[in-house]
């Protein structure tokens, strides 16, 4: 089997939910569609059932993809208590670009696995480059960073765990 897959107790819930959503109400809302669709006759030109069977074929699709990945999800519960010593998977961290010497505002994300990361939402995935570089880092360390747009260097200004 393949490897495990971390996720925070959030991203398991919302993969849940989903798959949950999508056996309970998209697929009985779906297969009532095919059976509207099927009897308004000739399926040859009729595009409801056309249209109707092809959102099947996305949710069973998406179904299997979910049920795959909810078997090999490990869920990590970051800690809750204390004054965080170092970057862990779940932390959020605040972070200043300190490349030019320049102040820039402060960035804050948060370290997730590769499923839920989002950068919209300040989710980044422990596989990024930033997140890798961040691990077992304390506040006030420096880290350097190679991205896409050239080498980054960022100050960690703080460390939580929400």
């Amino acid at each position: 089997m393949s490897d495990t897959i971390p996720i925070t107790p959030e991203g398991y819930e919302r993969i849940r939910e989903e798959l949950k959503r999508l056996k309970t109400i998209e697929r009985p809302s779906v297969i009532q569609e095919i059976a509207e669709a099927r009897a308004l006759g000739d399926l040859s030109e009729n595009a409801e059932y056309h249209s109707a069977r092809e959102k099947q074929g996305f949710i069973e699709s998406r179904i299997s993809d979910l049920d795959s990945k909810l078997a090999r999800l490990n869920v990590i519960v970051p800690p809750q208590k204390g004054i965080p010593e170092a970057v862990v998977f779940g932390s959020y961290v605040r972070l200043r670009d300190v490349t030019d010497g320049q102040h820039a505002a402060d960035q804050r994300y948060r370290i997730v696995g590769d499923l839920e990361a989002d950068v919209k939402n300040n989710s980044i995935s422990l596989s990024s480059p930033i997140a890798r570089s961040l691990i077992n880092k304390h506040v006030g360390d420096v880290v350097s960073v190679i991205l896409p747009r050239g080498e980054k260097e960022y100050e960690i200004i703080a460390i939580s765990y929400e």
